[in-house]
């Protein structure tokens, strides 16, 4: 079995396999997986650490030439990373994210963000195509789209009551054979899942079972991002620890004397890594029971 290390150094190899070279300054091929992660452009590239993209991106197997759905990006944390890459190699990156016509004040002002950054530089990140997550709305036409990803999102979908519609959605957008990567703050398997997940958390299982009954098969799960310093028990759930570093409830002021110093030293949250496949070929229709 090849070490994560290894593991990163073959993914890179692989990936750039129709790169440019570098220019004066640069560490990878120009066009490669290596120069989009490095680019000046990426927002907080400190969180690799915690996030591992590289690994993750092999694991969902990306490839530059693809059409890559991304659901609710928010500000564009991985699309920082997708937009360059799949530009530069003749691949598409669909952004499906909030409805501004009916979404909250804090959604309209991420997408602004999200529009503000992407949309100045469309000679490096491409012209991104938007879509709308919201009912009747296609994410992306049926059947066009190689790989899917949805991040640390789920949570959202399921405080919206949207997980299953979007679920489907996603599948009804891949291309047969296509994959479905998520990644997701992990909750303990003990208990019962809360169907709107008000600590940010989600058990392995509930996310499997939305997959399932989608029509997803499931291919594989990873400890990438796992992280077994996190209890999960956190006084402002998932968002008590970095990056964010919640101190007090949602809506309230800031606690100056919260002390965020141990959520520090646990560092981000445990994170589940899954892919789903959609059936290369449909599955068989039912038998009838009528004579």
């Amino acid at each position: 079995m090849l070490s994560r290390r290894h593991a990163t150094f073959a993914l890179a190899a692989a990936l750039a396999g129709c790169a440019r070279p570098a220019a004066p300054g640069e560490t990878s091929p120009r066009g490669s997986i290596g120069w989009a992660m490095s680019g000046r452009w990426r927002m907080s590239p400190e969180r690799d650490r915690w996030r591992h993209p590289l690994e993750t991106l092999q694991f969902w197997g990306l490839a530059g030439d693809m059409v890559v759905l991304e659901v609710l990006p928010g500000i564009g944390w991985y699309t920082a990373i997708l937009a360059p890459y799949l530009a530069a190699n003749g691949g598409k990156l669909i952004a499906a994210s909030f409805d501004p016509n009916s979404s909250s004040q804090a959604q309209r002002d991420v997408l602004a963000a999200f529009d503000a950054r992407f949309d100045a530089n469309k000679n490096l990140f491409g012209e991104i195509e938007r879509t709308i997550v919201a009912p009747g709305k296609l994410l992306a036409a049926p059947n066009r789209v190689d790989l899917a990803i949805l991040a640390n999102a789920a949570h959202t979908l399921m405080a919206e009551g949207a997980a299953e519609r979007v679920f489907a959605d996603v599948f009804a957008a891949l291309k047969p054979g296509g994959a479905f990567g998520v990644e997701q703050h992990r909750a303990s398997s003990a208990g019962v899942q809360s169907p709107t997940a008000e600590t940010g958390y989600v058990q392995e299982a509930y996310v499997r079972t939305l997959a399932r009954e989608a029509g997803f098969e499931f291919v594989a799960a990873s400890d990438i991002n796992a992280n077994a310093r996190d209890t999960r028990d956190h006084p402002y759930g998932v968002w008590t620890l970095p990056p964010t570093l919640r101190t007090a409830p949602l809506g309230q002021a800031d606690d100056s004397g919260f002390d965020s110093v141990p959520y520090l030293a646990i560092g981000e949250s445990d994170r589940m890594t899954l892919k789903f496949r959609k059936p290369s070929v449909a599955a068989p229709a039912a038998a009838s029971s009528a004579p």
